[in-house]
């Protein structure tokens, strides 16, 4: 990151950081509303079966192969090597359409070197379609909104952020008359290539998630799919994409506007070139230069079904919220409500809800093994949601939750979620993955956590997969993270939380949050009761 300008962290996860404290604001500012009679040109994704591809061939030939007679294929990626060259892979074999939509794109280089290459595919006669949240295309990240110009490529913003883009804190200010709308977010990723191969999961686009931050990264999980199952992503990407809560980026910046806040904000001579800007010679990465080779990709053949919600979750500017029917978190609820033997979860913020926890109690009284896997206060890129996390473990505990907190130092996880890679041994892990296995035999993976968020702010998305090999595959991953790489609670008598470090760590137990410091436990103990569950 450039020295001449203050800049947010990369893995900053706002508006979980603010959203907490800016609803105590007794005042708020008078903010430029957004742009009118915006031209939307409605798009829809490749029409796979009329027009096939070298994908589409690809994806038969790897089902008559397998002699499945599931039509999708699914493979974890698991790590940052799989989950970076998957999309790569991706990338340079696109020959129609590549479609992607997430939550947040950051200007380092990770994010460049793929943007690059969709950049190259555009020129080559792709059709692109970015589709970025708007909340983190501020400072340095607001560059990547220059893939709007790019030829071939379009780019749309959903639900803008009123404000400067010179500055996040400049449009938190900005925004505070209209809190209800900008804090709600879209959550969800998709990165799709020709409606026939298609990445869902946890990760946004940066070096933090791919394993590459020198400081902090991410332990994420995603999923490859492949055949039928991503028209349904894809519709649900065409469902944002013509939405008038998706605006094109021309209509909230101009290219020369980009231009003057390059100069601002990077060095001269110096930066991350995005956009299709020249490549600045830097050292080559094997993982980082090699994209997948798909014709050897070990797929999964199984039925799957996707949960994604609708774009009326988030209000329109100035209009009351629409009716959107049943969350995806609410269809994890229902999934909750059957399940007969074991439930394992991956969330990272962790904030149950009345009904999630009746849904935990319920399950616990049919004598289902119930196991949770989040972050500690040392992992939690936002100590903020913690607070509504440790406000109910002992309670989950009491009903017979097993809960466990991930261990902050990287060095504990190279065995575990397959591995988090980082740049650094010494760099902070942050847990990331949104994982549920139930029974053994469907696996869920998505965006979305199990907490209010999540249920009644953000829109999320989710692929549901009925395959007990894809399931006993991450159950396994989860197994080594709980024990290689977790503390595990236990509610002692006197009412008292015991912290059992993880298997061979050589750690004592820790009697108050592990790793943390005493300033930051006492400044939530005193923020705690005034933020809210919902807001986390």
């Amino acid at each position: 990151m450039p020295a001449a300008t203050t800049l947010p962290s990369p893995v900053a996860r706002a508006p979980r950081r603010w959203c907490a404290i800016a609803w105590l604001a007794l005042f708020c500012a008078g903010c430029a509303g957004l742009p009118k009679d915006v031209d939307r040109p409605v798009s829809t994704a490749l029409d796979a079966a009329a027009q096939p591809t070298v994908l589409a061939r690809l994806v038969q030939e790897r089902r008559q192969a397998a002699g499945s007679r599931y039509a999708s294929g699914f493979m974890l990626l698991s790590g940052p090597q799989e989950a970076y060259g998957s999309r790569l892979a991706l990338v340079q074999s696109a020959q129609k359409t590549l479609d992607l939509q997430y939550y947040a794109i950051h200007a380092d280089e990770s994010s460049a070197r793929l943007l690059r290459g969709v950049a190259a595919a555009a020129r080559r006669g792709v059709r692109v379609r970015i589709l970025l949240d708007d909340f983190h295309s501020t400072g340095r990240n607001a560059l990547v909104m220059g893939m709007a110009f790019v030829p071939n490529v379009e780019m749309r913003m959903f639900n803008p952020v009123a404000g400067p883009r010179a500055s996040a804190l400049g449009r938190l200010w900005g925004s505070l008359a209209d809190f209800q709308r900008v804090q709600q977010r879209m959550h969800n990723k998709l990165f799709i290539a020709d409606n026939m191969m298609g990445v869902t999961g946890g990760r946004n686009l940066g070096d933090a998630y791919f394993g590459r931050s020198q400081a902090e990264n991410f332990v994420d999980l995603d999923v490859l799919a492949a055949g039928p199952i991503v028209a349904d992503m894809s519709r649900s990407f065409d469902s944002y994409w013509n939405n008038p809560r998706a605006y094109p980026v021309q209509s909230l910046i101009t290219r020369e506007e980009l231009e003057r806040l390059r100069a601002q904000v990077l060095p001269e001579g110096n930066g991350t070139p995005v956009a299709g800007a020249p490549a600045q010679e830097r050292p080559a990465h094997a993982w980082d230069s090699q994209p997948m080779d798909l014709r050897t990709a070990e797929f999964t053949w199984a039925p799957a079904a996707m949960l994604a919600d609708k774009p009326a979750k988030i209000p329109l500017d100035g209009d009351e919220a629409q009716e959107f029917g049943d969350t995806v978190v609410d269809g994890l609820l229902d999934l909750m409500a059957g399940t007969q033997r074991e439930l394992l979860v991956i969330s990272p913020y962790f904030v149950p809800g009345d009904d999630m926890l009746r849904a935990f109690a319920a399950a616990r009284a049919r004598g289902v093994r119930v196991r949770v896997l989040t972050n500690s206060l040392a992992s939690n890129d936002a100590p903020i949601a913690h607070v509504g996390y440790a406000r109910h473990r002992k309670a989950l505990l009491a009903m017979g939750v097993e809960l466990y907190e991930l261990r902050s130092e990287q060095a504990g996880l190279r065995s575990a979620l397959g591995s988090s890679g980082g740049a650094a041994g010494s760099s902070r892990a942050m847990l990331h993955s949104k994982v549920m296995v139930v029974d053994g035999r469907l696996l869920v993976v998505g965006s979305m956590n199990l907490d209010l968020r999540s249920q009644l702010q953000n829109t999320e998305i989710a692929l549901l997969i009925r395959s007990r090999r894809l399931a006993a595959e991450a159950a396994g991953q989860i197994d080594a993270a709980m024990r290689q790489g977790a503390w595990r609670l236990e509610h002692q008598e006197e009412d008292r939380l015991v912290w059992h470090p993880p298997e061979g760590s050589g750690l004592q137990d820790a009697h108050t949050d592990p790793d943390s410091s005493l300033g930051l436990r006492l400044l939530l103990k005193l923020l705690g009761p005034l933020a809210p569950d919902h807001l986390l």
